[in-house]
């Protein structure tokens, strides 16, 4: 059986999808494909995003920024959107059985010096980690509940 795969969208995939992708694929452990992409996608993967996320152990470097519509053509069983944007331009994906928006604030907007800059983009981080660890929680236990359901009518 194949995994079900997750697409996380913003606008430009170059910062918040990024660090939900990271984040959600270390919280699933290997049990659903994760990837994120963008509506208009900026080419990279914001430096402090990767250094945020390198400092809770999680590598992101080797990213890259992609648009959604590389997506059309895979079953996509969840999509979840974290800026505004992108969930207002966001199409069904074939498969698609669930969709979730949770907005967060763009780190990329952040301003100062890159101490300042680092600030917003671990608060942010943090709190993608928050509500991302939950789902994922979640997902792990509605897996568990079906697997020993399973096993029970067996």
């Amino acid at each position: 059986m194949t995994k079900p795969t997750i697409l996380i969208l913003c606008t430009g995939n170059s910062c918040r999808s990024h660090l939900a992708e990271g984040i959600l694929r270390a919280a699933l452990s290997g049990h659903c494909n994760v990837a994120s992409a963008g509506s208009k996608p900026a080419g990279y993967v914001h430096p402090l995003g990767i250094k945020a996320m390198a400092e809770i152990g999680i590598d992101i470097s080797a990213h890259h920024s992609k648009h959604m519509d590389e997506f059309l053509s895979q079953n996509v069983e969840t999509v979840i959107t974290v800026c505004g944007n992108a969930d207002q331009a966001c199409p069904m994906f074939p498969g698609q059985l669930n969709r979730h928006h949770w907005g967060f604030d763009d780190p990329a907007h952040a301003t100062g010096t890159e101490e300042e800059q680092m600030a917003v983009f671990r608060r942010v981080r943090d709190e993608i980690k928050r509500v991302f660890e939950a789902y994922a929680a979640g997902r792990k236990d509605e897996a568990k509940a079906v697997t020993q359901s399973s096993l029970a009518d067996s």
